[in-house]
């Protein structure tokens, strides 16, 4: 896949070691959220790949659902961003 050069960089290694590249970012204007498209959204932020403002453009998010997925994600990792746990944890 070609990637057009942007600004920021194009491959940063997460805390895990593993490599994450803006190819591994979901494609522009995503309505389809399922846990591992947030959770790669949420660690090219964290991992400076990509700014949180343009995550908010790019995915048309809200800044309050970005956080909302952020804190999913440190309190009960990726399975936090799955809908049915987040249901689960809304009426406990």
């Amino acid at each position: 896949m070609y990637l057009r050069k942007g600004p920021g960089p194009r491959v940063v290694t997460l805390p895990d070691g593993t490599q994450m590249s803006r190819a591994d970012l979901p494609p522009a204007g995503t309505t389809r959220w399922v846990a591992r498209r947030k959770q790669a959204v949420v660690r090219g932020v964290q991992a400076g790949l990509i700014t949180r403002e343009d995550a908010i453009a790019r995915y048309d998010l809200s800044d309050e659902e970005l956080a909302g997925w952020e804190e999913a994600m440190v309190a009960h990792g990726t399975n936090g961003l799955k809908t049915t746990l987040l249901q689960k944890i809304r009426q406990s």
